[in-house]
């Protein structure tokens, strides 16, 4: 087994996107906007804050929504799996509070993400990142503690862990990202991605 640590995004590859659920619900095209879109985390989640702000949203209304997703399917087994093999933990630019339910429908993994500032009427005021490029600050420090690190993720937000890490693989990306990195293997699902990873082990 060595010394593993898998890293592995969260949204998209083991859980819906958020967002995208919230703006299905509520019917809000502009919150589909994601990371893929736009590439810039903060000018994004600006827009996003600004939106719940004009449309009268607070946190509670989020948690409604996300108390009613599931993971994906195959996800809690494969994270099972994983944490059977070798040390998981996820890194993720979602935030704390909105994750909750769906960490412990998948067993409460280590999460490493960041944090939203909540006002005393409930309303997402603001919202601070545990560090710029945590992704892949994390992995360079479990590399510098002596770990053979793996990273996959599914858009270009994960890149630059995935570039640091050992071993690396893409899951479910949009074809554009594919055709720009030819170098880095493709997981279409869960089994193709735990085939990669026992590869490594």
């Amino acid at each position: 087994m060595g010394m593993n640590i898998v890293c592995l995004d969260l949204e998209g590859v083991l859980i819906p996107e958020i967002w995208i659920a919230f703006a299905q619900k509520t019917g809000i095209e502009a919150l589909k906007r994601t990371t893929r879109d736009e590439p810039d985390y903060n000018v994004l989640m600006r827009y996003r804050l600004d939106i719940l702000d004009k449309e009268g949203f607070k946190l509670a209304d989020i948690e409604d929504v996300i108390c009613s997703l599931d993971p994906l399917p195959g996800a809690p087994e494969f994270v099972d799996w994983v944490r059977s093999q070798t040390r998981l933990v996820i890194l993720s630019d979602t935030f704390r509070q909105f994750v909750g339910p769906l960490m412990a429908k998948l067993g409460h993994p280590t999460l490493f993400c960041h944090d939203l500032v909540v006002d005393n009427t409930g309303r997402i005021a603001d919202y601070t990142l545990r560090l710029a490029d945590h992704k892949r600050k994390a992995v360079e420090a479990f590399k510098a503690l002596n770990f053979t690190t793996f990273a996959a993720g599914d858009s270009y937000n994960d890149l630059s862990m995935i570039d640091v890490a050992d071993d690396r693989a893409l899951y479910c990306p949009p074809e554009r990202l594919i055709t720009e990195r030819p170098d880095l293997p493709v997981a279409r699902d869960h089994r193709e991605l735990r085939k990669i990873i026992e590869d490594t082990l």
